[in-house]
């Protein structure tokens, strides 16, 4: 790791729990190791961050929720570029950078927000487009209403697939032009999932041909055929993350696919695990292989090293961030160490 903003860690936290906002630490190249360097409270509850060249993106998950940009450098915390722009969305917990926009998914208020980046990439509050979700599902306190949890481009950049805890659905959406305001966020095409799983996050593999979607009211995966032609989305089994049934709450919370192709991970809170699921030469056939303690209580998040040897876990109630080194054949991780971030939520690498 040659330069300034190779070996650094961006880890987010909830500031009203009484985290620190955003923590820089540094990254150890050889074992996956962080040390923190500093951190930023500029921008309250930033809960979910995106990396895009020299500017960090991040979501403010507030009730007037906002999206801020960040320039990165050597040897200084991150510095806001512009004031943050509200999203018109409540509580947004994830957001991608795509096609000269931001995209947002705003939990609270179920919709996701378009919010078209100026020249210099900072966020234009004048810009900007909500997509509103409708529907529900069967469970009775989490459902009663829509709830986007995450929003991703396609590897093919038509698509963007927007992941709706409370309708059981993934909405494939594409940009339109919307006038004077620019491009709006329009749905292509809406696919149900099985009622009462509570779709949360998805990943794509390596190949662009498959797409899993973790479910957080169930603690399962669901695999599904991506055709990004069409931008045609089809379920195709549901697989365990965990080994028999729960011992009591589990809410998986972040997936992951080893670049490779070989095998992805799971991190599932309230059992407080990383799982290991193998994946067949062809994406479609997974498997739960193995589980293994996240280092933590809580883990929100969990991202791979550029290297694919390390593992990162965000383990929210603890207060930590945990670090694993990840067997080259079979994915397992086994634990490095760990270091002190309250209320952590995120971790991104660069």
């Amino acid at each position: 790791m040659s330069d300034g903003r190779q070996g650094r860690a961006y880890i987010g936290s909830f500031t009203a729990a009484g985290g620190r906002g955003i923590v820089t630490a540094a990254v150890d190249a050889a074992d996956g190791a962080l040390t923190v360097l500093d951190a930023t409270d500029a921008l309250p509850d930033p809960s979910f961050l995106a990396l895009s060249g020299e500017m960090l993106y991040a979501v403010s998950e507030t009730d007037d929720g906002s999206v801020a940009a960040l320039r990165t450098s050597a040897g200084a915390a991150p510095a806001l570029a512009a004031p943050s722009a509200p999203v018109g969305g409540a509580g947004p917990t994830h957001l991608a950078v795509w096609h000269g926009h931001v995209l947002t998914a705003n939990y609270g208020s179920g919709s996701v927000s378009t919010v078209r980046l100026r020249p210099d990439g900072t966020p234009d509050p004048a810009r900007r487009h909500v997509l509103r979700h409708s529907g529900c599902g069967p469970h009775p306190q989490r459902q009663r209403a829509p709830h986007a949890h995450q929003i991703l481009p396609d590897p093919s950049g038509r698509w963007a697939l927007g992941v709706d805890l409370g309708t059981d659905s993934v909405r494939v959406c594409a940009l339109a032009d919307g006038g004077p305001g620019g491009p709006e966020l329009t749905v292509h095409r809406e696919t149900a999932l099985r009622p009462g799983s509570g779709p949360r996050h998805l990943a794509f593999h390596p190949s662009g041909h498959h797409v899993y979607v973790l479910n957080e009211l169930a603690p399962t995966l669901t695999v599904c055929r991506w055709d990004g032609a069409l931008g045609l989305l089809e379920p195709i089994a549901e697989v365990p993350v965990l080994p028999g049934a729960a011992r009591g709450d589990a809410y998986p919370s972040a997936v992951v696919v080893a670049p490779d192709g070989r095998c992805l991970w799971t991190a599932t809170r309230g059992e407080d695990v990383i799982s290991v699921l193998a994946l067949d030469a062809t994406g479609e056939r997974v498997a739960l292989r193995t589980t293994t303690p996240c280092g933590g209580r809580w883990p929100r998040d969990l991202a791979l090293h550029p290297s694919s040897r390390f593992l990162y876990a965000a383990n929210e109630r603890s207060g930590d961030v945990s670090w694993f080194t990840l067997d080259a054949r079979t994915g397992a991780p086994a634990r490095g160490g760990s270091v002190r971030v309250p209320a952590a939520t995120c971790v991104v690498l660069g």
